[in-house]
């Protein structure tokens, strides 16, 4: 991490507080130099809060902690990024970000967490479970079926239908990327690289 500039401030940053798999924003807090400290220290977020005039950290009541995954600072080194792993509602009012931005975008990034866990911790009642340990060609063929019924489900006017039927093939989708030991972040790579190709 670059050095801060906390003199332009008065000794004080913005921090803007990202979510690390969703990538929705869930608030903004100041920094002084202890709080990065103690922050980069615990690896949990503490702020430097103007109203009570002294170090904060999130969570200390509530316990909703921000974990930090990554600190990242701006072009300038006067403003810091921090992706984190909250541990519940962000916002004091019970939302999930201080913005009031409730949104299920990003919700595809989590939902391959979940998947991996239920793999990885082999839950026994786990459909994602139990589909995963009969192999890659039973995953690749529900796919296959899925992708089907998305095709049939477009050529009449439900759009419900349509609509889950999609989200069962993305769903699947996922199963068979951790199958094949890759992720999702991969495929979007490709898709980047080939865009970039195009400009």
């Amino acid at each position: 991490m670059k050095q801060i500039d906390f003199n332009k401030g008065n000794g004080l940053v913005p921090v803007v507080i990202q979510d690390n798999t969703t990538l929705q924003v869930l608030m903004l807090g100041y920094m002084n130099e202890d709080a990065l400290e103690k922050t980069i220290k615990e690896g949990k977020v503490t702020f430097f809060s103007r109203s009570k005039n002294r170090l904060w950290t999130k969570g200390e009541t509530s316990r909703n902690y921000l974990f930090v995954k990554d600190i990242l600072t701006d072009c300038d080194n006067d403003t810091i990024l921090i992706k984190v792993k909250p541990a519940g509602p962000v916002c004091h009012t019970g939302n999930t970000s201080c913005f009031g931005e409730e949104t299920a975008k990003g919700f595809v990034y989590e939902l391959e967490q979940i998947i991996n866990q239920r793999i990885e911790d082999n839950a026994e009642n786990s459909y994602t479970n139990k589909l995963y340990k009969r192999g890659i060609n039973k995953v690749a063929q529900k796919v296959g079926e899925e992708a089907v019924e998305v095709v049939i489900e477009a050529k009449d006017d439900n759009m419900e239908l349509f609509e889950n039927e999609a989200a069962d093939l993305l769903y699947h989708l996922l199963i068979l990327l951790k199958a094949k030991d890759t992720r999702l972040q991969n495929i979007e790579e490709v898709l980047q690289k080939r865009h970039k190709k195009q400009d």
